[in-house]
């Protein structure tokens, strides 16, 4: 082989490895951020859709069918009609199975050792007991905290974030203010909470947290600043305004008398 043969099969070669540039202007890169972008936030929203299963290269089809005005599988009207319907009867669906999971996992834990169960349903397990005041749910406490849901999967955690939370223990679900009122300074509990003292049947966090779901929460409580009633300020009397005495006041009087 030749010096010349082997220079131009190299130069073959990276002529085809060379990138082809589609993003050509500031309108080609900001429509293709655009598409990521808004794909990129589809992509987190479809897993909430009720049942979790869609069919993506469908989507991306009728997608790309109204963006361009393409002829389409359904009418636009029946389209809407029937995803509604869907999502109605997968709603039904996906909250009898998450109550059902529910009740299955609080039936099976009450049994394991160190769990006990409240009156209302709550069931928790002391990790780590200490001895001292317990907060009321008018008091302020300081937690550090991580929640799951029963499948595992970790939705929120202060000790990731590396900040502890402070926050009124009435205004939070009502597992929490129930439990952590059982808790002491220096205390870590693990709370097992039921749909009707968590989150309900709407759940929160855009789907993060999904109606129904039973919740597991570690916490441990760092303090409480006990709730302190604003003093009570008495209003005073307002004086009525004394008559003005004077030079003016007589000159009014003796003008009056002529």
């Amino acid at each position: 082989m030749t010096s010349a043969t082997a220079k131009n099969k190299k130069t073959d070669k990276s002529a085809a490895q060379a990138p082809v540039k589609v993003l050509v202007n500031d309108v080609d890169s900001m429509s293709y951020s655009l598409g990521l972008s808004v794909g990129t936030d589809f992509a987190k929203n479809i897993k909430a859709i009720p049942g979790g299963k869609s069919n993506v290269d469908l989507l991306i089809k009728g997608f790309t069918a109204a963006m361009k005005g393409d002829s389409t599988l359904i009418k636009h009207e029946a389209a809407t009609e029937y995803f509604k319907n869907y999502i109605a009867k997968a709603q039904i669906k996906d909250a009898e199975v998450k109550k059902a999971d529910g009740a299955k996992f609080l039936a099976a834990n009450k049994t394991q050792e160190g769990v006990q169960t409240t009156a209302s349903g709550l069931q928790y397990k002391v990790l780590t007991l200490k001895e001292g005041p317990k907060p009321h749910a008018t008091d302020t406490v300081k937690v550090h905290y991580q929640g799951f849901l029963i499948d595992g999967t970790k939705f929120d955690s202060s000790i990731d974030r590396g900040e502890a939370i402070s926050f009124p223990l009435n205004q939070v679900i009502p597992g929490w203010t129930e439990g952590v009122q059982l808790m002491s300074v220096g205390s870590k509990y693990k709370f097992f909470v039921p749909y009707t003292l968590g989150y309900g049947e709407k759940g929160a966090g855009n789907g993060v947290i999904p109606g129904f779901a039973t919740l597991i929460f570690e916490v441990e409580l760092l303090d409480i600043k006990p709730f302190k009633e604003a003093p009570k300020v008495e209003a005073k009397a307002t004086e009525q305004p004394k008559a003005v005495k004077g030079a003016k006041g007589a000159k009014s009087a003796k003008s009056s008398k002529k």
